[in-house]
């Protein structure tokens, strides 16, 4: 039975404002499904349709095939926003878009599962989810994924490595020649996780987001859809600090060699935990169900910290990471909650207004 409901866009250029835009239902494409063939005879198929990236799923892949060799697996990548758009159009339809969905933006899998959209599933693994990764046994929390400042160590002193918010805000103040145009971030109007991200930093602290908001308009931020983007430019050389990271792909990128720095803000540090659910109407529920609960297992979750997405639920940091050794025992952690709480971040109204004013400022604050 449907619960009730408790409770985007192609831009033609880069900084028109948002306000006059419509989000858009129309679907965007998906890149290409990647096949992982099964180890042994064939006996299913998984599709999981993902906005996370493969290079990063490709061992939890691996070893779920490991313990499930008949299966063959299809992934299919997406940004944000397209994968939400596209399984919402599925479920309106009583279809459903493969038989996983595994999302950075968890306030999306939120939405759809409170429109009807997910499967519950009970089981050893789910019950053993902390209770801010587990919302009504729908959508599922798997990572525990700190938000950082990443920064090209040979292009920042260390005297200008910001520890704090404000300390970001203030360098880009203090040394606009320097940073103009060196400071990546997402485009919140066309990133999901992004949206996501600015929102939780606007609720920690109004006044330090709007200074560092400010700042970062000043500074011409340069803004991208997706942290890959980002990271790449930093490597390049052509950026010198990102700022709302996610710390898994970041520390893959050192792990290859990248002379990549990575700050765990002192003052507060969010964390997101990657969502995965099962569509309501997933055909091949059982093995989709069955992924869910390797994620959520001890095996998947140790091979996730060691491979995958490296940090671990207990909040301590892999060698190389600046900042506290755990921002759990801290305190400084800010985990973004699965739970009701998101469905507030998908409120089209509020969405409409907050990006309203973050283009807004950034359209003014870039204009010399």
């Amino acid at each position: 039975m449907k619960r009730r409901p408790l409770l985007r866009h192609r831009l033609a250029a880069l900084w028109l404002p948002v306000l006059a835009l419509p989000f858009s239902t129309a679907l965007a494409h998906a890149q290409e499904a990647t096949t992982f063939p099964a180890t042994a005879p064939e006996a299913e198929v998984l599709s999981v349709h993902a906005a996370t990236d493969l290079s990063a799923m490709e061992p939890l892949i691996r070893d779920f095939q490991a313990l499930f060799p008949n299966t063959r697996i299809e992934f299919v990548e997406y940004v944000t926003n397209d994968l939400s758009a596209a399984a919402a159009a599925a479920c309106r339809g009583g279809k459903a878009l493969g038989d996983v969905l595994l999302s950075s933006s968890v306030d999306h899998l939120v939405k759809l599962a409170n429109d009807g959209c997910a499967r519950g599933i009970a089981s050893p693994e789910t019950a053993a989810a902390p209770r801010w990764a587990n919302w009504r046994g729908d959508v599922f929390g798997f990572t525990f994924e700190p938000v950082v400042f990443v920064y090209n160590r040979a292009k920042v002193p260390a005297g200008d490595v910001p520890k704090t918010h404000l300390e970001l805000a203030d360098l880009l103040r203090l040394k606009p020649e320097t940073y103009a145009g060196q400071v990546g971030t997402y485009d919140i109007r066309l990133s999901g996780i992004g949206f996501l991200l600015a929102f939780y930093d606007a609720q920690e602290t109004t006044t330090t987001f709007g200074r560092l908001l400010e700042s970062l308009g000043r500074a011409h931020a340069v803004i991208r859809c997706c942290t890959s983007q980002i990271l790449d430019e930093l490597e390049a050389g052509r950026l010198s600090i990102g700022y709302n990271m996610l710390a898994s792909y970041a520390y893959a990128r050192v792990r290859a060699g990248a002379d990549l720095g990575i700050v765990m803000p002192a003052d507060y540090t969010l964390v997101l935990s990657r969502g995965a659910m099962v569509p309501a109407h997933a055909p091949r529920a059982d093995a989709g169900t069955r992924f869910v609960n390797y994620l959520l297992s001890a095996r998947g979750q140790e091979v996730s910290r060691r491979e995958a997405f490296f940090f671990g639920a207990g909040g301590e940091m892999p060698p190389g990471v600046e900042g506290a050794s755990s921002i759990v025992r801290t305190g400084i952690a800010r985990p973004i909650a699965i739970g009701p709480a998101l469905l507030a971040v998908q409120d089209h109204e509020r969405r409409r207004r907050f990006i309203s004013d973050w283009g807004r400022t950034l359209v003014e604050m870039s204009t010399p």
